[in-house]
């Protein structure tokens, strides 16, 4: 199994593109099962998720054909089989994306319960709520989930919490039913909005993503597009979060500013320098850090998944900083990992408080999930000596080639088996 081996860097400089956002390809993928036309998606980062939900594509009868450059191209026209295989859908969450798109489309569908980072709970039942509001008949059984409609026909739908899962997952089972379907309470992250331009262009009649009620009516069937995917703002956050960390200066490409609004905030209060120019950022760190607080709400509040990577930078910031993490309860596990490396973090419920320390030390450590794994690395880049990282598949799942940007940049860091 390869690991990450990060030693201390200078600071950063250089200029790294962000690739497409994991985020939207993912979505954007399972809806491609809607369409009966050729599908061609531009800027689909090159991940083990992508590749994880590309094979869940083919096992259900679509042809999938994979280009060097980002490309894929997607022809669902035969789509055949509406069992997921378990051993897919084990290795994945949003394998469980393909829900909606074969309810609507089959008639029927047939999953195991999803995989992918243990980071909470992230239950299923809104999306389950959202089938059966639609008319579809659920069965839920040792593990394994079915759903299945004659025909589903719209209705509102309140969401508990605005899960981004169950909005995304509703919406396209909702593009093909009878009728109007609302969704009160949605989730309104970038990622819904470009989901549903995607399916605009194949032919769904959808209005209000971006907002917290979305309106879909039905049509009859979904043909073609091609569809270019947005860049990736976490991504995007987790470079510029290298930048503030090495005292570096760093231009990054392909990103859309207003996406990422809370993440520039945080990093102005900490004493860095930002330039918005267009799709561009600079980001120019400083030697002295100040100590920030950060609370995690669903967009457009400051992202979850920035969280482990802005906790790398505040254990080396001046003073206290106190991280509240209110969307997953289980998501502080990288706080054991940043503590073996020297840092001063103290767990109180969901909030963690955590007191600057002049530098950091390198370890062995492991990668408890995805954007743990960022932070590891952001750690291991200024932490005297070396840092290895185990259990980096973590971090191939949601970062397109981390190591080659970060060498790019100046960074020591290598992958080794």
């Amino acid at each position: 199994m390869s690991k990450i081996v990060v030693e201390k860097s200078p600071p950063l400089k250089g200029t790294v593109r962000v690739s497409g956002a994991k985020n939207s390809a993912l979505p954007i993928l399972a809806a491609s099962l809607l369409g009966t036309e050729d599908i061609v998606l531009e800027d689909v980062p090159s991940l083990r998720d992508v590749d994880v939900i590309c094979e869940v594509l083919a096992s259900l009868g679509s042809e999938v054909e994979r280009y060097e450059n980002g490309k894929i191209k997607i022809n669902s026209a035969n789509l055949n089989k509406h069992e997921t295989p378990y051993e897919l859908m084990s290795k994945m969450r949003a394998s469980f994306l393909v829900m909606g798109p074969l309810l609507t489309r089959l008639g029927k569908a047939k999953t195991s319960l999803p995989g992918g980072c243990a980071i909470g709970t992230r239950p299923i039942d809104l999306h389950l709520k959202g089938f059966k509001a639609l008319g579809a008949e659920t069965d839920v059984d040792h593990g394994n989930i079915e759903a299945y409609a004659d025909k589903l026909i719209g209705d509102r739908i309140y969401l508990d919490f605005p899960s981004v899962g169950a909005t995304e997952n509703i919406m396209m089972a909702a593009v093909l039913a009878e009728g109007e379907t609302i969704i009160d309470n949605a989730a309104m992250e970038p990622e819904i909005v470009d989901l549903a331009n995607f399916l605009s262009k194949l032919g769904a009649d959808i209005k209000g993503a971006g907002t917290s009620s979305i309106r879909i009516n039905g049509v009859e069937r979904l043909g073609g597009a091609i569809h270019s995917v947005i860049p990736d703002r976490i991504e995007a956050g987790t470079y510029m979060v290298a930048s503030a960390i090495t005292g570096g200066d760093i231009i990054i490409e392909n990103v859309i500013t207003s996406h990422i609004k809370p993440v520039i905030a945080k990093l102005r209060e900490t004493g860095c320098e930002i330039w918005e120019n267009g799709d561009k950022l600079r980001v120019i760190g400083v030697d002295s850090r100040n100590a920030v607080d950060v609370k995690t709400l669903p967009y457009p509040g400051f992202p979850t998944d920035m969280q482990a990577q802005f906790m790398s930078l505040m254990s080396v910031s001046k003073g206290t900083s106190v991280v509240i993490e209110t969307v997953f309860e289980n998501r502080f596990m990288h706080v054991d990992e940043l503590k073996r490396m020297g840092a001063d973090i103290k767990i109180d419920g969901r909030s963690s408080i955590i007191q600057g320390v002049d530098s950091l030390t390198g370890a062995p450590v492991k990668a408890t999930d995805l954007r743990a794994g960022a932070a590891l690395i952001l750690a291991g880049l200024i932490a005297e000596g070396q840092t290895t990282i185990d259990h980096v598949y973590h971090i191939d799942r949601g970062y397109d080639g981390i190591e080659k940007k970060l060498t790019k940049l100046g960074a020591k860091i290598y992958r080794t088996e």
